[in-house]
């Protein structure tokens, strides 16, 4: 097998970001953040995975300041004085220990959330629907796609501010920006919907450029994307490469420096039809396609994936062989490792030290405790 410091211990840097090595904590909904306020607890989780090795901490998703924005009572604020001050103790804990950390901004639009939670304001999306022919909420007007534009620069603004090393935006999973990109939730007949894939990323487009704009030319975006949707694990914006290179080109000239492109699974690859059963996953064609930097994500060290978790599955630590061949291909960039952090603070050290035998085996009660 490659070594493992060769492959994942080896520095990055793009704009005014420098990492230690290759591994990223993927962003994790942790629905612990009374009344949207991050607290000690929240800091010392986070600066637990820094202490751990982790090269990049992505926070789990935060929303911006929009009516409705979040789908959980207890998903954190990215703005108003409490919360921002919270995250300011975030980052300087996490700094502290040595390790590199984003927020991930987002706004959940018409996608509902586990508990059945309904937020005091109206649920706003493309086209009032949280699936193909299945409506939910408003249907945004073009004041209320400017305000959220403005609210996602402004979140990004105060993530600079407060010190933290990038930011990501959350465009995947059936939220709202995705919700643009989807044609199943994306019937408008304006300038923000259309029958391309291109078309449709006009909003997606808009937020990085106001991203961009607020952070200036080297702070680092992360943009995340998915295929697989909440409401549609078998759904897909993108059909071929030229239809990918549609969507995700416009999104990479807006601003957008890194693409963190969530799989179910990191080892299947995206077009087999192309090249094969070995051939480039999602993160690999994205590279491939527009020259920027990629994460790929997906079940990274554990037996199963996300949506087995969810169902109430455990999993066991598996072999990295692959994920080490991919990355000393360089196929990818940076690889983000969820559950397998949640299960284990010290997965990175363990790694590194090549203590796997020590590894921690993944189990849904971790959903329930910052730990």
């Amino acid at each position: 097998m490659p070594s493992l410091s060769a492959a994942l211990f080896r520095p990055f840097k793009i704009g005014s970001l420098e990492l230690k090595n290759r591994i990223v904590m993927a962003p994790m909904t942790r629905n612990m953040a009374s009344n949207g306020v991050p607290g000690d607890l929240n800091a010392a989780y986070y600066r637990r995975r820094a202490e751990g090795g982790v090269g990049l901490i992505i926070s789990e998703g935060t929303v911006v300041d929009r009516p409705a924005s979040r789908n959980d009572p207890n998903i954190p604020f990215f703005y108003g004085d409490a919360a921002l001050s919270g995250w300011k103790s975030v980052i300087d804990e996490v700094q502290a220990a040595g390790g590199r950390m984003a927020p991930q901004i987002w706004h959940a639009g018409a996608l509902e959330g586990l508990t059945g939670w309904e937020p005091d304001a109206h649920v706003e999306s493309p086209s009032a629907l949280i699936a193909p022919n299945v409506p939910r909420g408003d249907v945004m007007n073009e004041e209320a796609i400017a305000d959220t534009v403005a609210a996602f620069a402004s979140a990004a603004a105060d993530a600079k501010r407060l010190g933290f090393d990038t930011v990501e935006v959350h465009g995947a999973h059936g939220y709202l920006i995705d919700q643009f990109l989807w044609a199943g939730t994306n019937t408008r007949t304006d300038r923000f919907g259309g029958a391309t894939i291109r078309e449709r990323s006009r909003f997606a487009a808009d937020v990085v450029a106001a991203v961009r704009a607020a952070v200036g030319p080297h702070f680092p975006i992360i943009l995340r994307l998915s295929q697989w949707k909440m409401q549609d694990y078998t759904a897909r914006l993108a059909q071929n490469p030229s239809e990918m290179a549609d969507w995700l080109q416009p999104l990479v000239d807006a601003g957008a420096n890194v693409l963190h492109c969530s799989q179910r699974r990191y080892w299947e690859p995206e077009f087999p039809e192309i090249d094969g059963a070995g051939g480039l996953n999602f993160a690999g064609w994205a590279k491939k396609l527009t020259g920027a930097a990629t994460i790929s994500v997906g079940s990274v060290g554990l037996s199963n994936d996300t949506s087995s978790a969810f169902a109430g599955e455990g999993a066991n630590s598996v072999g990295l062989e692959q994920l080490i061949d991919r990355m000393e291909r360089e196929e990818f960039d940076l690889i983000a490792v969820g559950r397998a952090l949640l299960a284990d603070p010290e997965w990175v050290a363990k790694i590194r030290g090549d203590n796997t035998d020590s590894l921690k085996g993944f189990h849904p009660s971790a959903f329930a405790e910052l730990k």
